[in-house]
């Protein structure tokens, strides 16, 4: 199973009206700082704070009337949380959410807020893919995965859709794209939309050092694992490693991938917040983290980059905001 454009334009017709055309955004200093133009989107300004809610609407707008009277399960740190219990609300079933113990607890009280039902698991001691299959298992709920879904891949990918239009309206000249990763679903989306519209764009995945499963697998041509899920401030695409679906994707379409420190995501986040006025958080942060402080990036004078959430604690932006 896999993901092509027509599933991608699908899907954006079905969530168009839903979903927020993010702006691209540009900044004259960021630009110095990077020694190249930069054009973020910001789809910290998406509804619910992040791309997944995407990705949430494309998955649940393609069920069939019985599976959504039955409801949903999804298993999330917190953004597909929030995307799937919005959603689940907007197409009228139920929403059940399995969370990590030390998810956000902003994420934990906006999803609950939505009106979802949160299970908790701890991570590192216990699968939420064993737990989320059993809970759907015995109360007949379709599963909605972070990043192994065709359909919510193809909504991560209208994000390229918006990219390919914004392109020609800023005559945008750069011939890659830096973007935030965890199970690749986001990234495998772009990539498999601007493949359609823009072949000589290559998309470049973004990881927290120590976390790279992504870098890794797609530097040794197959699936590798992250030693731990538990050390780094971006929680949100803190992963064990690349999804079944995404990575083939990835292997085929994308370039090589980029890790930074968290200090780095840390000063990004500052950076964002003083000359864009835009709020992102830590795993949100890690593609314009790699734009401005990277080694060996992409040789092009432009660079597109996605900055994927903003949906942080106050207890980590005010570190960020701290930063000298």
């Amino acid at each position: 199973m896999t993901v092509n454009f027509s599933d991608i334009e699908a899907a954006h017709q079905r969530i168009k009206h839903l979903i927020v055309k993010t702006p691209l955004l540009n900044s004259p200093r960021l630009d110095e700082i990077a020694g190249r133009k930069l054009w973020i989107k910001a789809e910290p300004l998406q509804v619910t704070g992040s791309f997944k809610f995407r990705g949430a609407c494309s998955a649940i707008s393609a069920l069939t009337a019985d599976a959504r009277e039955r409801g949903v399960l999804a298993y999330s740190s917190g953004n597909h949380a929030q995307g799937v219990a919005l959603a689940a609300r907007l197409f009228g079933t139920s929403a059940t959410i399995v969370m990590p113990h030390d998810a956000p607890s902003n994420k934990v009280a906006n999803t609950q807020a939505l009106g979802a039902e949160v299970i908790r698991y701890h991570r590192g001691k216990e699968s939420r893919e064993t737990i989320g299959s059993t809970v759907a298992t015995e109360r007949r709920l379709s599963l909605i995965k972070p990043y192994d879904d065709s359909m919510v891949i193809a909504g991560q990918g209208t994000v390229g859709i918006e990219l390919a239009h914004q392109i020609t309206e800023h005559d945008v000249s750069a011939s890659a794209v830096l973007c935030c990763c965890g199970g690749g679903g986001l990234s495998a989306g772009i990539a498999t939309a601007l493949a359609a519209t823009h072949p000589g764009l290559s998309v470049h995945t973004v990881e927290p050092e120590g976390f790279d499963d992504t870098l890794r697998s797609l530097r040794l041509g197959y699936r590798v694992r992250n030693a731990s899920e538990q050390g780094s401030i971006c929680d949100a695409i803190v992963t064990p490693t690349p999804g079944e679906l995404t990575f083939p994707i990835l292997k085929r379409l994308a370039g090589a991938g980029f890790a930074v420190s968290d200090q780095q995501v840390l000063h990004a986040m500052k950076l964002a917040f003083d000359t864009l006025k835009l709020v992102t958080e830590p795993g949100g942060a890690v593609a314009l983290a790699a734009a401005l402080f990277g080694a060996h990036l992409p040789d092009a004078d432009e660079l597109l980059v996605i900055a994927s959430g903003g949906n942080v604690d106050g207890s980590t932006f005010q570190k960020a905001l701290a930063i000298g």
